[in-house]
């Protein structure tokens, strides 16, 4: 099928006219060189398709390859919204080392300390449930610049905390702006990013959470050397700063174009879309798409319509948990699975309590073990970075399996070790000191290549566009769910059945990760977000709902109501 350009739409052209486009076409050739031949989709003003013999600059605009300034806009707003996941990263990070000198300060006990560290997963569960919510009201950006807000006051109250009660004040608050931004960096990131290069953008928020966990191990080992009662708040204190940026940045970010369809605001979403895109031919067909998945009508193309229904969030609960039918319990139950496994290999553990382990593993002095957690952060951080650019090239399940095979053997050698150490009379065996450190970086390592970025990536884009929002926040709910377990019975754990056990333990779920990645999901990479609803069969349920209204895919070029 060919297309022509008029008036700002997509066309077709018809037969008649191909013959007239073909003489033009070689009439030129010697100035457009042999890549240009009718198999290509080009772009004609309406003079042209009318036989007007001056289309040299209409058909170089449209031969011309994609805008990089197009792909730069889309990165632009992708790390932006990615910023959102710092706050997690920051938070996690600091408090692994600023545990050490609260204990001390504060007088608190193991347990105490189990409870903070990981109490502030539970209190995200109130900012991911209220995410879905917000950002179908007041949409994706401001969302974030909410959330942003609600963090930046949190970390000034556990900044400014007198004792054990204050500090967890501050944590709830700062909990309900981590829950936010979980749910809202990867579906806006997700929603903005064109197909060719959606993986490697929705990957950013994991970037972002190593580099927050990086900046926080840097900000204990820096103001370690501070009073003791001083060096531990302005480690959470400076939190704050990294909020204030990303609230400023939002405001030049636009709206995800799927929510501005949804509200019927076609010519904003056109516009975002054309800005973008890889080509605005994919600009028009992600448009016509996002239509059909929103139940726009085909032939509505006014700059705002009236929207089938002014969503925000009604009844969506029901169909996720209460009446889902078989396409959208396989897509929910793939969310919860991934998300559910991320966190019950163990991560935050290791991450969290690395100065801990590092102890266990016979390191003792307070800046040799802040110094080897800043080693952790920084191989997490590295190797993110390589999946980043991996995602799209390869796909989501090798990247998957490989990373969890990793893990595996990874926790395998970290158990071994630890459990040598443990049984060793003075615990100060050399080789499995060494086993221990290498065994930790390998582990990051391979949850940076793998289970750490494209839990998000998987996530962001298996899920209908109707359903995105709050099937995001069940998943980000199991994620802090699993992680506040893990976190706040990590201690009470090893001391059950040795750290070594514990490590064992992990090593056991992820195994079991692993077989579920490999039985249950399927690869998604180069599929638009409304191809996964015929991937995951959620849009044959939409087709044979009893509803009177039939759909198929608008880039087919049919569609029924």
């Amino acid at each position: 099928m060919h297309f022509v350009h008029q008036g700002g739409d997509v066309i077709p052209v018809p037969p008649a006219y191909l013959i007239p486009l073909s003489a033009s076409l070689s009439a030129h050739q010697g100035q457009l060189g042999p890549s240009l031949s009718l198999p290509h989709l080009v772009t004609f003003t309406s003079s042209t398709v009318m036989g007007d013999q001056k289309p040299e600059a209409n058909i170089m605009e449209a031969v011309a390859p994609a805008k990089s300034r197009n792909k730069m806009f889309a990165f632009a707003c992708a790390v932006l919204a990615s910023m959102a996941s710092i706050l997690l990263g920051y938070d996690i990070g600091v408090m692994s080392g600023a545990a050490i000198f609260i204990k001390d300060d504060l007088k608190i006990s193991d347990v105490q300390v189990e409870i903070l560290l990981g109490i502030l997963n539970l209190y995200s569960l109130v900012g991911s449930y209220a995410a879905g919510f917000t950002s179908d009201w007041i949409g994706r950006r401001y969302t974030i610049v909410f959330a942003a807000g609600i963090f930046f006051v949190g970390a000034i109250l556990m900044g400014f905390a007198t004792n054990y009660a204050f500090l967890m004040a501050g944590r709830f608050v700062a909990g309900i702006g981590v829950g936010y931004a979980l749910v809202i960096a990867p579906v806006y990131t997700a929603e903005i990013a064109p197909a060719s290069s959606r993986g490697f953008l929705t990957s950013f928020p994991e970037v972002f959470i190593n580099s927050g966990i990086l900046l926080g191990y840097v900000s204990n080992y820096g103001f370690a050397h501070l009073r003791q009662s001083l060096g531990w708040r302005f480690m959470l204190g400076v939190g704050a700063i990294p909020s204030v940026f990303l609230a400023v940045g939002v405001l030049a970010m636009p709206e995800s174009p799927r929510w501005l369809v949804m509200q019927g605001r076609l010519g904003e979403a056109k516009r975002v879309l054309d800005k973008t895109s890889d080509t605005p031919e994919e600009a028009q067909l992600r448009l016509a798409d996002i239509k059909a998945a929103a139940g726009i009508p085909e032939g509505c193309n006014d700059d705002v319509v009236p929207a089938p229904k002014k969503s925000h969030g009604e009844g969506v609960w029901k169909e996720l948990l209460i009446r889902p039918t078989p396409g959208v319990r396989r897509v929910l139950l793939t969310a919860i699975g991934i998300n559910f496994f991320q966190q019950a290999s163990g991560i935050d553990s290791v991450v969290l309590y690395s100065p801990r382990v590092f102890e266990k593993a016979g390191i003792h002095d307070k800046n040799k073990l802040l110094a080897t957690t800043v080693a952790v952060g920084f191989t997490k951080t590295l190797f993110i970075l390589v999946a980043t650019f991996l995602v799209d090239r390869i796909g989501r399940r090798p990247l998957l399996l490989s990373g969890t095979g990793g893990m595996i053997l990874s926790l395998a050698a970290l158990g071994l070790g630890l459990t040598q150490i443990d049984h060793h009379p003075d615990g100060q065996l050399r080789w499995a000191i060494g086993l221990c450190i290498a065994s930790m970086l390998a582990y990051v390592a391979f949850f940076s290549i793998g289970l750490g970025p494209v839990t998000w990536v998987y996530c962001s884009e298996i899920l209908p566009l109707r359903l995105r929002a709050q099937g995001a926040s069940i998943g980000v709910a199991v994620n802090r769910v699993t992680s506040g377990v893990i976190t706040m019975t990590f201690i009470s754990l090893y001391k059950a059945i040795t750290i070594g056990g514990s490590f064992f333990l992990y090593g056991g779920i992820a195994l079991a990760a692993w077989v579920f990645f490999f039985t249950y999901l399927p690869e998604t990479r180069g599929r638009t977000l409304e191809d996964m609803e015929e991937l995951f069969g959620t849009k044959k349920d939409a087709d044979e709902a009893p509803n009177g209204v039939q759909m198929v895919n608008a880039s087919e070029g049919n569609e029924k109501i």
